[in-house]
């Protein structure tokens, strides 16, 4: 999650509320869950799509030294 491109639209904690929620004082998301459950894994995907900043990275296995 990049806060930084984080636009406060909500986007990710409507579709993925078990994963994502805002902060009340600027509205930011915020990741609840940073290892999500499997089943929960189809709403992740979606949220990512729906940020419209982009802001939602998914990594399906472990994140690569950068």
């Amino acid at each position: 999650m990049d806060t930084g491109r984080c636009i406060g639209s909500g986007m990710c904690a409507l579709t993925a509320g078990e994963v994502f929620d805002q902060r009340e004082d600027d509205g930011k998301a915020v990741v609840l869950r940073p290892e999500p459950p499997a089943d929960s894994w189809d709403a992740v995907r979606d949220a990512a799509g729906l940020c419209p900043t982009g802001a939602i990275t998914v990594w399906t296995e472990a994140r690569p030294d950068t």
